[in-house]
């Protein structure tokens, strides 16, 4: 089998599987498992595939850049962004994180909410100039381009005021077995801060960032209180199978 057929069977496993084990490819098709885990280097170079111990996961469509991500599932973004929409009540204080599914929840919002909104979402900040009843406290530090948000140290140390009653976190993968993934290791960092700033949190994840990964780590599914997501799929049986609460949306 030539190289460019053995990639191509491995994206075509990927897709059909949800994931790629190095060793059974291998013996499968009689290769040493160096020669895959060099074609899971090069796919994943390639922004292809997500490379993970042992094997790759699908890659999150969501760590292109912030243009390009509001093109991506507008109607899925919507229906979670409808229900994450109602666990802001009113009274409260909610930390919304960046991203296009949190600057959804934003449009989402009751025109005569009174609340206390959180963020660090410059976009966030401005949807919410119109919601009156709404006091918005943005947080300042580093502009992270990418994802329109800021983060830092200096982010990071303004949020340690905030005492919040949820956060409604955007992340770029939900991985069953990876966990809750983004694509920047400053902005997986302000993440971790913010949520350590509310009762509860809980997940905004449409259905394509169902079954796929990022490089680094958020939390674990132990710290947060549900997925919020319109996919019904194998991967939200095996969240739930592990004690997830989901969110149907």
């Amino acid at each position: 089998m030539l190289v460019a057929e053995r990639r191509e069977l491995l994206l075509t496993r990927l897709a059909a599987d949800g994931k790629v084990l190095a060793k059974d490819v291998a013996a499968e098709l009689g290769v040493s498992e160096d020669s895959i885990r060099r074609d899971l280097r090069d796919l994943a170079a390639a922004g292809l595939c997500q490379r993970v111990y042992g094997g790759a996961l699908p890659v999150s469509p969501a760590v292109a850049d912030y243009a390009s991500r509001t093109a991506i599932a507008q109607d899925g973004k919507d229906r979670v962004a409808k229900v994450a929409a109602t666990l802001v009540r009113p009274g409260s204080t909610v930390i919304l994180d960046g991203g296009t599914t949190t600057l959804a929840v934003a449009n989402a919002l009751p025109d005569d909410l009174e609340a206390t909104v959180v963020t660090h979402s410059p976009t966030v900040a401005v949807a919410l100039l119109g919601h009156h009843g709404v006091e918005v406290f943005l947080l300042g530090g580093r502009l992270f381009r990418h994802s329109a948000v800021t983060c830092g140290a200096a982010a990071a140390e303004a949020a340690q005021s905030i005492s919040a009653d949820v956060f409604l976190l955007g992340v770029t993968g939900v991985h069953p077995e990876a966990g809750l993934t983004t694509g920047d290791a400053d902005e997986a960092a302000m993440k971790r801060a913010l949520a350590r700033r509310a009762a509860d949190t809980y997940v905004l994840a449409s259905a394509e960032k169902l079954g796929t990964a990022s490089r680094f780590t958020v939390l674990p599914f132990a710290d947060v209180a549900g997925v919020i997501t319109d996919a019904d799929d194998q991967n939200v049986q095996k969240l739930a199978d592990q004690g997830v609460a989901v969110l149907p949306a």
